[in-house]
């Protein structure tokens, strides 16, 4: 048996709780982890350990399932043993966070699934959720100090408004974070967003299930949360509210304006935050925080709609709403821009318009009062306008931020039509852009959307060149020739996926609208979304990897994703990679054989009753994935999986999906077998 370590050091005997000399908490021995290339619960292979704390490891793993996609599995509970132990465990877990699991928000890593593992001769409870790339706000923070910097207001403003909408929507799914902080707030590498990852109620169930079903509890476990950033009424009494999130944000926000932690913020004697003489911010900002961080609750805002309202900014009064007639004098006429700065706003219904003292007649408040109100309608409409503009300007030079760079790195991409490569540049360089350019062309691909597509990549590989625009000189030459063969690879890459010219001629221009149709029509056909998205994902993947686990939705690739749909839905309707199962009268069984070129799939649909009982046995290379899926999409039998073989009596009657895809670089022989037939019970009733 191996020696368990303290973070410290000390060593103990393997199935210590405690550490012998120094009284730590062994949950996760410094010396010990999953190995590297375990594959758990058949689906999911350790890549590497991620960090760990008080309630055990975080791994970086594949999806063996899921085309290798990337994961982060988070042990809990790890002390308990035994079968019986483990599953009731597991029970109680699900049960207590059952809500977590129903969490969708884009800025939330998702919770996948709990499964119970063994290794070494211990259990673990393991929870799967999605992975993030990017970097914590402890990180960043880190970084800041190194260089003497802090967060600076405006940073600190954008991050709070980004993240209360998140709060909002988990508050409102019945679910506290507890345990906000730098640590657990991240700023995701794909879109610059702000994530909130390691929510405190999951740790807080995890210790509970320690305590229930560890093989020797001796202590209750603690409250969750961290030290300074909860407030005192979760740290002493384990009282939760959605505000108790609302301090903790505040308290984060603190230490990264101040680069200061709480303890050197707060006031050990009246326990009030004294963070002014550290930093300068604005009168309301400020206000803000201090509210947020109100000892008594009471006194804090209520709701994360409060907060937000609070730090947006207030609209201007100017009314939206058409004026009464007026007579039409010199100062009138001039009132008239007006209307134009608003016209593209809509129009509230005349009942609900405005205060009936804004729909008095201007006249009878005297021709004084008159001039009075028109001129401060003329310089409201000219400072509105000056506002509207300038925000006009700064959207519009944002919406350009990523078409900065391209093959002719002097002209805009703005243009319909590509512009000529600069005449500053090389025979050489000319020479390679223009061979760009007929590739291109032959792909049809318009010119707008393929720098964009290629900015993406490459930013992606050199993040710190996003929004610099290329010069033509020879300081800049690797990296146009750099981004030439990024271009030159997707546009391979584009004709290698075979797609249909009129495909090919809408790649920029698919839309939710073309992708709902798609699916109505997969429908028609008796197949799900997930069976369109198992055959598409497959040729997708199969030549773009670096995409896989990658939330690409937003991305420019996503539209070529879609141009590969739109040829799957077409193949499908014409009867091709689809197959109808139909038993022959008395015949229970069938057996269908086929091979599938690399990144090629198939569906096959039959039509089955419930309480039948069906057996399935794919007979294939492991790079081969299955997927069962039932009428509804309720049951889940099998999805994207390597397992080959499923029994049991089915749930639902209608049409059931099988589908196989290969992501193999071969050529793959497959071998199906379907039996079905009525259960027992069934055939011995009336």
């Amino acid at each position: 048996m191996k020696p368990i370590y303290c973070t410290k050091g000390h060593e103990n005997p393997s199935g210590s709780q405690f550490c012998s000399r120094c009284g730590e908490k062994l949950t996760f021995p410094v010396n010990q982890g999953i190995t590297p290339g375990l594959v758990l619960g058949e689906r999911y292979r350790i890549v590497r350990e991620l960090g760990h704390g008080g309630f055990g490891r975080t791994y970086l793993a594949e999806d063996l399932n899921r085309f290798n996609e990337p994961c982060a599995l988070k042990e809990f509970a790890p002390q308990v043993q035994g079968t019986y132990a483990l599953q009731k465990a597991a029970e109680l877990f699900e049960r207590e966070a059952g809500v977590l699991y129903r969490l969708q928000h884009s800025q939330i890593p998702r919770f996948r699934e709990l499964f119970r593992a063994k290794y070494e001769e211990r259990g673990y409870l393991l929870l799967v959720q999605d992975f993030v790339a990017g970097q914590t706000y402890r990180t960043l923070l880190s970084d800041r100090k190194r260089q003497g910097m802090g967060f600076t207001e405006a940073e600190a403003m954008q991050l709070l408004r980004q993240i209360i909408p998140v709060l909002g929507y988990i508050h409102s799914k019945g679910a506290i974070h507890r345990d906000i902080s730098p640590d657990n707030l991240m700023i995701r590498d794909g879109d610059g967003l702000p994530v909130l990852i390691d929510f405190g109620g999951v740790k807080q169930i995890a210790a509970s299930v320690e305590f229930q079903f560890a093989a020797a509890p001796t202590v209750i476990p603690t409250r969750l949360g961290k030290i300074g950033y909860a407030p005192q009424e979760q740290m002493q009494n384990g009282i939760v509210h959605p505000n108790s999130d609302l301090y903790a944000l505040a308290a984060t926000l603190l230490v990264l304006l101040t680069s200061r932690e709480p303890q050197q913020l707060i006031d050990p004697r009246t326990l009030g935050w004294n963070w002014r003489r550290h930093v300068s911010l604005s009168p309301s900002f400020g206000n803000v925080l201090d509210k947020m961080l109100q000892q008594n609750p009471g006194n804090r805002y209520q709701s994360a709609s409060e907060v937000m309202q609070a730090v947006t900014p207030q609209p201007s009064l100017i009314p939206l709403t058409p004026l009464p007639p007026v007579p039409q004098t010199e100062a009138a006429v001039a009132v008239a821009p007006l209307e134009e700065v608003s016209e593209h706003e809509p129009s509230p219904a005349p009942d609900t318009a405005s205060p009936p003292s804004r729909r008095t007649p201007i006249k009878s408040l005297g021709w004084f009062k008159t001039l009075l109100i028109i001129f401060g309608l003329i310089i409201g409409a000219g400072a509105f306008g000056w506002w509207a503009g300038n925000m006009w300007i700064q959207s519009k030079l944002g919406s350009q931020k990523k078409t900065q760079i391209f093959d002719n790195p002097v002209v805009s991409p703005n243009e319909d039509t590509e512009p000529a490569a600069s005449t500053e540049l090389s025979a050489e360089e000319q020479k390679r852009k223009e061979s760009l350019r007929q590739k291109r062309l032959k792909l049809g691909i318009e010119y707008k959307f393929y720098v964009n597509l290629v900015n993406e990549a490459f930013w992606t590989k050199y993040p710190r060149r996003e929004g610099q625009q290329l010069g033509t000189g020879p300081e800049d030459e690797k990296l146009r020739e750099e981004w030439d063969k990024i271009a030159e690879d997707i546009l391979g890459r584009i004709e290698q996926l075979n797609l249909s010219p009129a495909a090919r001629q809408q790649i920029g221009r698919y839309d939710q609208e073309t992708r709902d149709r798609w699916i109505g029509e997969a429908n028609q056909l008796s197949l799900s979304s997930k069976s369109l998205y198992d055959l598409a994902d497959a040729k997708f993947f199969q030549l773009f990897k670096e995409q896989q686990g990658q939330d690409f939705r937003n991305q420019p690739i996503v539209q070529v994703w879609f141009a590969v749909v739109s040829d799957t839905v077409k193949a499908l309707k014409s009867g091709e990679g689809i197959e109808k199962i139909a038993f022959e009268s008395g015949g229970i069984g069938k057996q269908i054989s086929g091979i599938l070129k690399p990144g090629e799939g198939k569906a096959f649909i039959a039509e089955l009753s419930k309480n039948q009982v069906m057996d399935v046995k794919l007979t294939a290379k492991a790079t081969i994935l299955f997927s069962i899926y039932s009428p509804s999409g309720k049951t889940k039998i099998l999805e994207d999986s390597r397992d080959r073989s499923f029994s049991g009596t089915l749930p639902e009657s209608g049409f059931y999906e099988f589908v196989v895809v290969s992501n193999a670089r071969e050529a793959i022989d497959y071998q199906f077998d379907l039996t079905v037939k009525n259960s027992p019970s069934s055939e011995a009733s009336p």
